[in-house]
């Protein structure tokens, strides 16, 4: 190809629009044999590719002597050998019309948070249905998640027609009792085709096979579908990625503009302090911009010395986004381990991580008819809807008005792993309106006039090891010493303050997250608080020594085995879980995650409650809590 002719067509494939689109339906629906079909018709298999095909296909394949089309798109050898997707696969082609990048998504219900995962960056959803099964669960949910992550436009692909004898009435009964269910979702356009992804029925051009159907083959369709004007057409929102510092003279802002568009001279504020500046220079790799759009990657310099960081959102002054610590959103959860309201957890959305909770669960939502259900916790796969409260206040937009910056991912603490996807309906702006009331006599006051140090002395283990007397005894010696104390117990507390809580793992979280608030604000009145408590979670406890100073929390960790603990039974209380009267019961069929790195570590087995006592007492003269 001549240098001319090849800049022509490089130019060409740059004014060509990007359609990126999912794939999604339940198990063996033919999602990867119709992208392979795709890949194959539009001829941009290479030669050695389609050897290496019909090798596989013998090897591996479902359709006799045929090509097996799916092993395209199923790359890993465990997808091969069971015949299903289990990882989100991306594939690109092209057409003289468009680019596209589709998405290949698990069908097994398990693999929901895979699913979402490629919805949350696709444009357009196509969603399969086996023509002899119909309408299945996995169907309304995977449509119920396309609504959910903001996509407008589905493609009810009703495969398989072929093995129905290409039936009208089949055709018409699935697209009807589809329309039926997704009238309550947020769709823009739904369009149903019949194919046969396995032979080629309306995936390229029309097929004779199905006379009855005038509409677009599914290729065209995707040719001509508008998804582009709408994000070009919102207001500029561009999160800080990273401050670019390579020189004294050089301060820029880098990150990826998610919607709008921005001109060298135009206004922007910075979300969180009001700050308002004028872009000073656009920088892109290959130099300097007059403007720059959605989707590109630009360092931005203001006019104007602000401070910027990691995080936050520049805007467009006239357009700015919400700012709160609280917001209502919907809730995909991903984890084995279920939500818990109350617990903490990390944020992220856009480039800005906070610690947040979900202060209260409104509802979850049965994926059948999406009727809203009672319920305290979230398991795998679920959606629900609550309020959520973050450590500071955050930049967002609602999810249906700005996809990139209404979206976040909830991260597990303790392991680090995302285990939800959520979509921010509106804010609760009442949270703007509780500030911090200014007071004369402050924690350094009341404690010094008691001459000693506050803290909490958290003391954690097993029912039966030994917790509650050993605090005791201790709050007895300081009490000696003429030292202010107070003393929060498990079983006392839920008389009062936590008497509406019961057992579950939800109510242990919401019961020690309100022990902790209480112990913290008696450290502000230069108590030394001594906490007994089961508390058996780590992430629980964590977040009670993160609500006082670094000094001000010594846990303490009463450590007896099981066995011994069941052996002395002072309440009678394992026996009772033993014989299925009491659920939930730590140790027995609820777990008790063991601190890691207490302070102090008794155990119990072979000391004594009044020896345990004076090493508590020793260890907190050596830390200067008690002069």
């Amino acid at each position: 190809m001549r240098p001319a002719a090849l800049k022509g067509f490089l130019a060409a494939q740059e004014r060509k629009t990007l359609l990126r689109v999912l794939t999604c339906g339940s198990v063996d629906d033919g999602k990867s044999t119709l992208i392979g079909r795709l890949l194959y018709d539009t001829k941009l298999i290479f030669e050695d590719q389609l050897k290496a095909l019909e090798k596989d296909s013998r090897k591996h394949g479902t359709t006799g002597d045929d090509i097996d089309f799916a092993l395209l798109v199923d790359g890993l050898e465990a997808e091969r050998e069971q015949g299903i997707t289990i990882d989100v696969a991306y594939r690109f082609f092209t057409t003289d019309k468009r680019k596209f990048i589709v998405a290949d998504t698990p069908g097994h219900e398990q693999y929901t948070r895979n699913m979402a995962t490629g919805a949350s960056n696709s444009d357009l959803a196509i969603l399969l249905i086996d023509a002899r099964k119909g309408v299945l669960t996995q169907t309304r949910r995977h449509a119920y998640i396309c609504s959910l992550l903001g996509i407008k436009h589905v493609v009810l692909a009703v495969n398989k027609i072929d093995l129905v004898d290409f039936s009208k009435g089949i055709f018409q009964t699935i697209d009807r009792e589809f329309r039926e269910f997704a009238t309550r979702l947020a769709f823009e356009s739904i369009v149903s085709l019949p194919i046969s992804a396995r032979y080629g029925d309306n995936v390229i051009v029309a097929s004779t096979n199905t006379p009855w159907y005038l509409g677009q083959s599914l290729l065209s369709y995707l040719e001509t579908v508008d998804v582009d004007t709408e994000l070009a057409g919102k207001a500029f929102r561009m999160p800080v990625q990273w401050v670019n510092r390579p020189n004294l003279d050089f301060r820029g802002f880098s990150g990826t503009i998610v919607s709008g568009s921005i001109r060298q001279g135009d206004s922007v504020v910075v979300a969180k302090s009001g700050r308002v500046s004028k872009i000073a220079r656009i920088v892109a790799s290959d130099g300097d911009l007059a403007t720059a759009n959605a989707g590109e990657a630009v360092t931005l310099t203001l006019a104007d010395e602000i401070d910027i960081s990691r995080g936050d959102v520049l805007a467009a002054p006239n357009a700015r986004p919400e700012m709160s610590d609280q917001f209502a959103a919907h809730l995909l959860w991903m984890a084995e381990e279920e939500l818990l309201p109350g617990r903490q957890y990390l944020i992220k959305i856009g480039t800005k991580t906070v610690p947040a909770s979900i202060t209260e669960l409104k509802h979850k939502i049965d994926v059948n008819n999406l009727d809203h259900l009672a319920a305290k916790t979230l398991q795998l796969n679920e959606v629900g809807f609550g309020n959520f409260s973050t450590a500071e206040p955050i930049a967002f937009d609602p999810y249906t008005v700005n996809r990139d910056t209404g979206a976040f991912i909830v991260i597990d603490r303790f392991t680090n792993g995302t285990v939800g996807a959520g979509m921010i309906e509106f804010g609760l702006r009442r949270a703007t309106n509780v500030h911090w009331q200014a007071l004369d006599v402050n924690k350094e006051a009341r404690a010094r006039i008691k001459g000693q140090s506050p803290a909490i002395l958290w003391f954690t283990g097993l029912s039966g090891s030994g917790k509650s007397t050993i605090a005791n005894i201790v709050e007895k010696k300081l009490l000696a010493f003429g030292r202010h104390t107070y003393m929060l117990d498990g079983d006392n507390v839920r008389h009062g303050l936590n008497r509406d809580l019961g057992f579950t793992d939800a109510d242990r979280v919401e019961n020690i997250r309100r022990v902790a608030e209480a112990a913290k604000l008696f450290v502000d009145a230069g108590l030394i608080v001594l906490v007994s408590f089961i508390s058996p979670f780590r992430s629980e406890r964590r977040t009670a020594r993160e609500l006082v100073g670094k000094s001000e929390f010594l846990e303490v960790f009463v450590d007896a085995p099981l066995e011994v603990c069941m052996a002395r039974d002072p309440k009678g209380l394992y026996k009772r879980a033993q014989a299925g009267e009491i659920k939930h019961f730590t140790g027995i069929d609820s777990p008790y995650e063991a601190p890691e790195n207490a302070e102090i570590h008794l155990k119990t087995a072979t000391l004594s409650a009044e020896d345990a006592a004076d090493l508590v007492v020793e260890q907190i003269r050596k830390t200067g809590i008690v002069h």
